[in-house]
């Protein structure tokens, strides 16, 4: 059954089409940095879940892995049965949401259909249950880049930073040619397969640069539930002037996403949004360990010119457990660190203050910082990740039953707290 098609929301004033009108399908017109073209096909190996039945019945929901979207969905494990691939089920009670929530859920499977890239998670399988939405994604077994800042809480090793925000950056590249600006870059946002793909997520907060076939050079929309992403956001998105913002203020998200897993901390995350909104105003930047804590009107390059290995130390806990321990949970004032000139660098360019001054997705891509990503293998970036271990199937644990015919589906009440793996609140 399609979405747009679920008669538990007919009695609701959205026009679906009127937002599938705002959308161009022009993916074939770009093409990448070095001048191939973008894939149009699903993820390869595992994460590819194209072929897989839209059927309830032909899934066994495993364990909860998390909620979100004001608490309306609820993201699980759960095995394809006539397969035994294993994927991430997140169910929306459509009855529960507001017509502005309906909206959003719209958008973001419109956005799904429109984008393809190897780097972002799109929800390639969506069909609706009697009251409940089900979008499916692959599984990220090693969860989020948040998540496993709990086995490195003095921050990741630099080559680990290298091989996600290079990710990253290339699913940015692939949504601003697109003329998409995604406003939601943080480290929950940035997943890992097992099989050790970056995915960039949180597509609900992507916002159309384009008008009437026309390109805009600003916009002025304040994305939803912008609180929670206050420390991410750039100085001119917050300003709400008459410039406006553009794609660069991603890349500002990008720099602050980089200090985040190099101190295992989120920059102005203790301070009230006012003083954060004046601190980014007045151009005070947030900086690596090696000198001192934020905010600086600078940063002093590092002279030592290696990695500083700071991922060797090992925290304690499951990945599963990591997630759901809050970001204040980690060390709020870590000793200083060495980190390379070119980290040094590559912070210092994402966080100009004056947006024309950052450089592009595109030029970021040849930083000599990722240079290192081309001399290691897969296997080698996984093993950077030790102590982590990916999700896998909860044999020990009694599966949870299908939903019934009827909606809502009432939650046990004798159900175990989720054990969150994924962050899907913003």
């Amino acid at each position: 059954m399609s979405f747009l098609d679920c008669s538990c929301i007919s009695h609701s004033q959205v026009q679906p089409m009127d937002i599938e009108e705002r959308y161009e399908d022009t993916s074939h017109q770009f093409q990448s940095c070095d001048g191939s073209e973008y894939t149009l096909q699903g993820p390869a190996g595992g994460d590819d879940i194209t072929g897989l039945s839209p059927e309830p019945a032909h899934y066994q929901l495993l364990n909860e892995l998390s909620k979100g979207f004001n608490n309306l969905s609820q993201v699980s494990m759960a095995r394809h049965i006539p397969t035994g691939q294993l994927v991430a089920v997140k169910q929306t009670n459509l009855d529960e949401c507001t017509e502005e929530e309906l909206l959003q859920l719209i958008n973001e499977v419109l956005l799904s259909r429109l984008f393809h890239h190897s780097n972002l998670l799109t929800s390639r399988l969506v069909f609706c249950s009697s009251c409940q939405l089900w979008v499916l994604t692959p599984l990220m077994a090693y969860g989020s880049a948040d998540a496993l800042l709990t086995f490195f809480p003095d921050g990741m090793s630099e080559s680990l930073i290298a091989y996600l925000l290079h990710g990253v950056l290339k699913a940015l590249d692939y949504l601003h040619r697109m003329g998409y600006i995604h406003r939601g870059v943080k480290a929950s946002h940035i997943l890992l397969s097992e099989e050790g793909r970056v995915y960039l997520s949180g597509l609900h907060s992507v916002y159309s640069m384009m008008r009437d076939g026309k390109r805009m050079r600003a916009v002025f929309d304040m994305p939803h539930h912008s609180p929670a992403l206050l420390p991410w956001l750039s100085p001119e998105l917050l300003r709400q002037d008459l410039h406006g913002y553009g794609v660069k203020s991603d890349i500002y998200s990008l720099g602050i996403v980089a200090c985040e897993l190099v101190s295992g901390r989120v920059p102005f995350q203790d301070m009230p949004p006012t003083q954060m909104l004046l601190q980014k105003l007045r151009g005070s930047h947030c900086c690596l360990l090696d000198v001192a804590p934020f905010p600086l009107g600078g940063l002093k390059v590092s002279r030592s010119g290696v990695d500083s290995g700071i991922g060797e130390s090992v925290a304690t806990g499951s990945l599963m457990h990591s997630a759901t321990a809050p970001p204040t949970d980690r060390p709020q004032s870590p000793g200083p660190k060495n980190h390379s000139a070119t980290l040094h660098s590559l912070v210092q360019l994402c966080l100009q203050q004056q947006p024309e001054r950052r450089p592009s997705a595109s030029e970021l891509l040849s930083h000599a910082f990722f240079k290192q990503v081309k001399r290691h293998t897969r296997d080698s970036f996984l093993s950077l990740m030790y102590p982590a271990v990916p999700l896998s199937c909860p044999e020990d644990r009694p599966v949870s039953s299908l939903p019934g015919p009827t909606c809502p589906t009432p939650p046990s009440a004798t159900a175990e707290p989720p054990e969150a793996a994924w962050d899907f609140s913003d």
